[in-house]
């Protein structure tokens, strides 16, 4: 062959010529059997292995730099529009947040599609083996299985009734520990001021917060993986993205809605979330619930109306603070509800284990967050105001630590007990975290609004109750009918 020619004689074209040619003769191909007559693209299908792995990653990283580039003018422009006081401040970050992410997202998107239709995870090379572990996972049947799984633990001795209460008490413990120090330091972080001479000042960039949670938890969980010998992970990675972006805002968003908010509101806020949950089903899904679901729901409703009733005069705040956290709130409720629901899903298709789960959301977690973070100065803002506040650090790693921790715990209590007795726990650590807030950072909660509080834990309460009733009635009743079979 001589050089600068094909084996046909044609002067050779650039991958990107090829990858262009390749994508009009296609069109023609389909444009030409519309109207009855068949055309053959000249280059079309001469890229070959080598020429379609050039032309994708040329691809990629041209896509990557447009998107950063772009996002990064934006960004810069918003720390000249963003006025760091302003109360609708928030809405801005929460578009350039995005931004940053999609930085991310679309060279991924790019390359997903890019190999779906060339199949080059079907190459070889270490490059390639990674990008099939992204796009299929690990191809082995046999399922990953966390040591905190019932299967696992059914394998041991029998328990004692001392060392079940034993085992109940750690749990119980470790749960209200880790969530109690989580929600104190996320207060103090995001509404106390930090001192630093005569110079006072607060902490405002939630997202490097949540970039301190998950990179910590991502840590814990790679760790525990490692130890554990969990080799088998069926899951592809880029499933994990987009759970990992609606945890990601929600985190945020429960971080902005502080700055509006109490945090005994946002933690009622949290306990009410099945009134959005129901309305969603009732509306998209024509779900029907039992009569006991809408009661308790209104009950729920009745508790938070007197709780927010009962604490006027806590929050400084005018109606664009009310609105900001109320729709802060909201974007929480939504951005965890979808990311519940995604979970949900990745279990039902590809089983991974707990631990699993909680690795790979939080790995892509770190991608989004580190991408936004550098293009808007979230990392020099950060450090910077760590240099002058120490104290700043240790309330960082407290709350990231607490939140990996708790996580932990969370899987370990469901496995040995059941979300019933998780429900429980959770639901009780909710009001020793509103009862503690207003201890130590002394919110004002008149008897109108401790009778809220105590309405709105009721209606769980019972709404748990006759759940658990319904249940057990279910499973008689199959049991009758497979009797009388």
């Amino acid at each position: 062959m001589l050089s600068g020619f094909t084996a046909r004689g044609k002067p050779k074209k650039s991958v990107l010529s090829e990858c262009v040619i390749e994508y009009i003769g296609e069109k023609k191909e389909k444009k030409g059997e519309e109207q009855g007559f068949e055309f053959h693209g000249g280059w079309k299908g001469s890229l070959g292995a080598g020429g379609t792995e050039m032309g994708g990653s040329a691809l990629v990283v041209t896509t990557g730099i447009a998107t950063w580039v772009v996002s990064l003018i934006i960004s810069n422009a918003a720390r000249v529009i963003i006025d760091e006081n302003g109360e609708t401040a928030w809405i801005l970050r929460f578009i350039f947040s995005v931004l940053g992410y999609a930085t991310v997202f679309l060279p991924c998107y790019v390359l997903i599609h890019l190999s779906q239709r060339h199949n080059l995870h079907t190459l070889g090379g270490c490059q390639w083996r990674l990008l099939r572990l992204i796009l299929t996972g690990t191809t082995s049947e046999v399922v990953a299985e966390s040591d905190l799984s019932p299967a696992r633990l059914s394998n041991t001795n029998v328990q004692t009734l001392y060392q079940k209460a034993l085992s109940l008490f750690y749990c119980c413990a470790g749960l209200q520990v880790s969530y109690l120090l989580w929600g104190i330091l996320q207060e103090k972080i995001m509404t106390r001021e930090y001192t630093d001479g005569d110079r006072i000042e607060r902490f405002t960039d939630s997202q490097f917060l949540v970039f301190v949670n998950r990179i910590l938890a991502f840590l814990f969980s790679g760790i525990y993986l490692l130890l554990t010998h969990q080799n088998v992970h069926r899951t592809p990675l880029y499933k994990y993205s987009f759970c990992s972006v609606s945890n990601t805002l929600s985190s945020w968003c429960q971080y902005e809605a502080l700055k509006f908010v109490s945090f005994p509101t946002q933690v009622l806020a949290k306990s009410a979330k099945v009134i959005p949950v129901m309305l969603m089903g009732k509306l998209v899904s024509r779900t029907k619930y039992k009569n006991y679901e809408y009661a308790t729901a209104l009950l729920i409703s009745v508790g938070m109306t007197a709780f927010l009733l009962g604490t006027g005069g806590d929050k400084k705040g005018n109606n664009v603070t009310t609105v900001s956290g109320a729709v802060l709130l909201c974007g929480y409720l939504i951005f965890d509800s979808f990311t519940a629901n995604w979970q949900s899903a990745l279990f039902k298709d590809h089983k991974p284990s707990s631990v699993q789960m909680m690795c790979g959301v939080n790995l892509m977690s770190c991608l989004f967050t580190s991408a936004s973070l550098i293009q808007q100065g979230g990392f020099f803002y950060s450090l910077s105001f760590a240099a002058r506040h120490p104290i700043f650090i240790m309330d960082c790693l407290l709350t990231a630590v607490s939140s990996a921790s708790g996580q932990l715990f969370i899987f370990a209590t469901i496995s040995k007990f059941g979300p019933v007795v998780f429900t429980i726990i959770m639901t009780v650590r909710q009001g020793l975290s509103i009862l503690l807030s207003c201890l130590l950072y002394q919110h004002h909660l008149s008897s109108l609004g401790i009778l809220g509080v105590f309405i709105v834990f009721l209606a769980i309460f019972l709404r748990m109750y006759y759940a658990q009733q319904h249940r057990k009635r279910k499973l008689e009743e199959n049991e009758i009918s497979a009797g009388k079979v």
